[in-house]
């Protein structure tokens, strides 16, 4: 006879593997605004362009954001021509977790 499933283990691992993935996806949102120095901007002029980004339909101008945000990555976190000065900034990497390449760490 076959051994009976236990759903409600199967759907707190379940649960528990969700909430893991959003905590990780929220983390690296945050030492991606931290990487692009967008840190430095007011709390709502980030939601702003945000939500201006979010609402976009010209599909050239995305396609040159995303070649942009692409050169970012490939430059190991080093916006070419800023001239901010800012070092991307990463957090001590979890065990288990994958992390965006965001680059080496700058000085605390």
């Amino acid at each position: 006879m076959r051994k009976p499933r236990d759903y409600d283990a199967e759907l707190k691992a379940l649960t528990d593997k969700a909430r893991q993935l959003k905590l990780r996806r929220i983390t690296q949102l945050g030492e991606l605004v931290n990487a692009t120095g967008a840190d430095a901007l007011a709390a709502e002029v980030l939601a702003g362009a945000l939500l201006e980004a979010a609402s976009m339909s010209d599909a050239a101008r995305k396609e040159a954001w995303r070649g942009r945000g692409a050169a970012f990555f490939s430059a190991g976190g080093k916006t070419p021509g800023a001239g901010t000065g800012n070092k991307p900034r990463g957090a001590a990497a979890q065990p288990g977790s994958t992390q965006l390449p965001l680059g080496e760490p700058g000085p605390a």
